[in-house]
């Protein structure tokens, strides 16, 4: 039974909800259930460095722990000690969420589809994970699981099996249509299964995540109303596609409001925002090996190797245009295999990981790759300085404007004891249009377009709003770190915070 003296804690996640759109339409009637949150309670962006990627953003917010220490940042990742790409998740990384510290306690605890988790077995209460969740990435790895494991048939014969919101980028408009209703029709059903899962017990604290806007989000994009448009242009059957899920998740959550107990803590929380964005795809790249930093590999003659056959005669635009009908998996082996084999380790001192918008470059670093050449302490920070230098200097062919925006050391974001996993830098380029050419003192950058080409990806804000009977805030707050929402989740259970944490309890949110 819940301990009647500490409120129940609902944490709501929007899996990708911009804090512009959400702010927005709060304020214009089209968010109703946020709006009054956000009136009777307390409502501002997140931030901090945890993101400086998409991917790893939910580890660490549930988690507590930095990007430092569990080094998860994007689902393609070198592995470490090798010139290997692996595929990578948040359940691959020692990163437990909050709710695992409630065991002993006997609390019970509701989690449905949080990101990145795996089933924490002995917690009291429910576990629904990959059931509605947002893994176009790598559906074959985000397999539907349940604690305890029999209420995955009940959930399969009372709702249907796993709801897929998978993203197309070469979808037609009918197709877009179809996306269309079957994010609506997931919404309203994943809103039933959380309000049927909330009636069976009163549980101490509810994990309950939506993925559909991170889906709608990117699909929708380019049908968005845009300042520049007039309103012919402005006006079309899916012009307000992404604020109608918006609509649709905040209509379910509202539904799931009205189950709470008069005195619940109900935190909203998204993930991350979204922007106009192009793939930067081969750009770093680029960079790295026409400044000299990564070395190609010494043509050793011809070799009879199948894949080094077809890259020596099929013409490059052939093999990404045949590329396309592999599967995504042989797609990554035949990427990871071209990434090992490309390179003179021995002569390279920095290295481009291949990524689709942010860049992510590596210093090939004595005692931790294989054939690191470039000194640890003054050798290795001169180096991030140069190439730092000679990123700044890149321009964009079109605009004439800096091609990069922004360039972030893992030293100053993480500390000097950084995971091992994480990039050296991390590399922002201009958004807002398809970068073709980048020009430097000495030559230039030229790209085509590539396989992979979507016209939105991710900002670096999220969204938080709070109320309950334990928030004294009112009104629009700072921007809050990440790392600061685990430790305050555990603050208003009443329940002590892990050393371990690196955020900060947001002591001025509370009434305790």
């Amino acid at each position: 039974m819940r301990q009647t003296n500490v409120p129940p804690l609902v944490v709501i996640g929007l899996d990708a909800g911009d804090p512009g759109f959400i702010e927005q339409w709060a304020r214009m009637g089209h968010l109703p259930t946020i709006a009054s949150l956000m009136a009777r309670g307390c409502w501002g962006q997140t931030g901090g460095p945890e993101l400086v990627s998409e991917h790893g953003v939910w580890v660490s917010l549930f988690s507590g722990l930095s990007r430092g220490q569990h080094g998860y940042h994007y689902f393609r990742q070198l592995k470490v000690g090798s010139y290997d790409l692996e595929k990578k998740s948040g359940v691959d990384v020692d990163a437990p969420p909050f709710w695992s510290y409630l065991a002993e306690q006997k609390k019970k605890v509701l989690v449905v589809d949080a990101p990145d988790s795996r089933l924490l077995p002995g917690l009291a209460g429910i576990q629904l994970l990959n059931w509605a969740s947002h893994d176009s990435w790598a559906p074959e790895l985000f397999v539907p699981m349940a604690e305890p494991a029999s209420l995955l048939a009940e959930i399969q014969q009372s709702f249907g099996r796993k709801l897929s919101s998978l993203e197309n980028h070469r979808s037609t408009l009918s197709e877009d249509r179809d996306i269309y209703r079957q994010l609506l029709s997931h919404v309203a059903t994943k809103g039933a299964l959380c309000r049927n899962l909330m009636a069976r017990d009163p549980f101490d604290v509810a994990i309950l995540v939506f993925a559909e806007s991170h889906a709608a989000n990117h699909q929708f994009w380019q049908y968005r109303p845009r300042p520049q448009d007039n309103a012919a242009q402005a006006e079309h059957e899916l012009t307000h596609a992404i604020r109608d899920i918006y609509q649709a998740i905040d209509r379910e959550i509202g539904l799931m409001l009205a189950q709470l107990p008069a005195d619940a803590n109900v935190i909203v929380v998204s993930s991350v925002g979204m922007e106009d964005d192009y793939p930067t795809t081969g750009l770093s790249d680029a960079f790295c090996r026409q400044f000299g930093y990564q070395v190609p590999a010494q043509d050793q003659g011809v070799s009879l190797n199948p894949m080094a056959l077809a890259r020596r005669l099929v013409p490059e635009p052939w093999r990404v245009a045949l590329s396309r009908h592999l599967p995504r998996q042989q797609r990554e082996r035949l990427l990871a295999q071209q990434f090992r084999s490309a390179t003179n380790w021995r002569e390279t001192t920095a290295f481009a990981l291949p990524t689709h918008y942010t860049s992510f470059i590596r210093v090939n670093l004595r005692g931790r790759e294989p054939q690191g050449i470039v000194s640890p302490g003054a050798e290795y920070a001169a180096l991030l300085d140069r190439l730092e230098s000679d990123l700044r200097q890149l321009v964009d062919g079109q605009t004439g404007q800096p091609a990069v925006t922004k360039i972030m050391k893992a030293v100053d974001l993480f500390g000097a004891e950084f995971d091992p996993a994480l990039p050296d830098l991390f590399v922002e380029w201009q958004p807002g249009r398809f970068i073709e050419r980048v020009t430097y003192p000495n030559g230039e950058l030229v790209r085509r377009r590539p396989d992979y080409y979507r016209v939105s990806d991710h900002s670096s804000q999220g969204f938080l709003a709070a109320a309950g009977a334990s928030i004294r805030q009112r009104g629009e707050m700072p921007a809050i770190d990440v790392l600061d929402l685990a430790p305050t989740f555990l603050r208003l259970m009443d329940q002590p915070v892990p050393d371990k944490f690196r955020g900060k309890t947001v002591a001025n949110l509370l009434r305790l």
